[in-house]
């Protein structure tokens, strides 16, 4: 049986190359940079919730990580540090040796040092803490979207949500496009190269975890805003295009969760500049609509049609207590 600290030291003790002082003490030191601001985000993934029980464990390591580097793509944040925290059901050494893996691969990537954390006995729960640095005053938030804006988006969305329906059961998909689409929910890539280039250039972002309708409502609140946007434009992988007559597939669209893409607003004299900071960061942008002044009694987010109508929308997003 290994021992809590001997866990901690073979599989989560690594250099710190960025703080003063890393794992082994009572609490981890850094140093922010002059003129930046501290960026820090939390979030826990728990088994059965957040992710089926039998994912791969390498898989679940990158992806732990991965969705809070996703909230620092937002915020246009550069990743510095992480601290962890594990609620193990048992010290399975095979297990951890392939999390840790998949946890610091991604964290080398990005520079991420992991600095401190905890462990425990209990349902499998694992807890992220991420920290970052934005210089002073060019964070992007979720407050900034303004009337005229334009919103877009990064990537592709809905094929995470579709394939969780399909290992659910509750659509079908080809072998083949199961794989691809799955991949997007095992193995989220965060967007901090796109998150970076759009600061000074967009007005508001959030990332898409809980589906578009839902996390784009949260800049809308937030800004005091409102927005339409057209169902036609949201940029979708082929796999989905072919099963948008389902209404899974067009929920997947608009309110599956897990897509980890950045929606954004910025004013229209930007596009240009928006389309380069694309291309530098190697990944789509798309325009899907505009930001407009919210009216009292109004909608507060519209979805057109291709044929111009208003979509009925059932569902928002995810939520973690609905």
């Amino acid at each position: 049986m290994i021992s809590e600290f001997e866990l901690i030291r073979r599989y989560f003790t690594h250099r710190a190359r960025r703080a003063v002082l890393g794992v082994g003490d009572d609490a981890a030191l850094v140093n922010v940079r002059r003129g930046c601001e501290l960026v820090v985000s939390t979030d826990m993934l728990l088994a059965g919730r957040h992710f089926l029980r039998d994912t791969d464990a390498r898989e679940l390591g990158h992806k732990a990580l991965a969705v809070n580097l996703s909230d620092m793509a937002a915020m246009g944040a550069t990743p510095r540090w992480a601290t962890l925290a594990l609620a193990l059901p048992r010290a399975d050494t095979r297990w951890l040796a392939a999390f840790s893996r998949g946890f610091m691969a991604l964290a080398r990537r990005y520079g991420v040092d992991l600095i401190g954390g905890d462990t425990t006995r209990g349902p499998l729960n694992i807890c992220v803490q991420i920290l970052g640095e934005v210089p002073s005053g060019m964070a992007l938030r979720r407050d900034g979207a303004r009337p005229g804006d334009e919103i877009w988006v990064s990537g592709a969305l809905g094929d995470a949500a579709l394939a969780l329906a399909a290992l659910q059961r509750r659509t079908r998909l080809e072998p083949a496009e199961l794989a691809r689409c799955a991949a997007r929910l095992r193995r989220p890539q965060p967007r901090i190269a796109l998150g970076l280039a759009l600061r000074g250039v967009a007005n508001s972002a959030i990332d898409v975890s809980d589906g578009l309708l839902a996390d784009l409502g949260h800049i809308l609140e937030c800004s005091g805003v409102a927005a339409e946007i057209e169902f036609a434009a949201l940029p979708s992988s082929t796999v989905l295009r072919r099963y948008l007559d389902r209404r899974i597939a067009r929920e997947a669209l608009l309110a599956g969760g897990d897509d980890y893409e950045l929606c954004f607003t910025a004013p229209r004299r930007a596009r240009e500049q928006i389309v380069r900071c694309g291309r530098r960061a190697g990944i789509a942008v798309t325009r899907i609509g505009r930001i407009r002044t919210r009216v009292r009694g109004a909608p507060r987010l519209i979805v057109h049609a291709a044929d111009g109508t208003a979509l009925r929308l059932a569902r928002g997003g995810y939520d973690h207590f609905g």
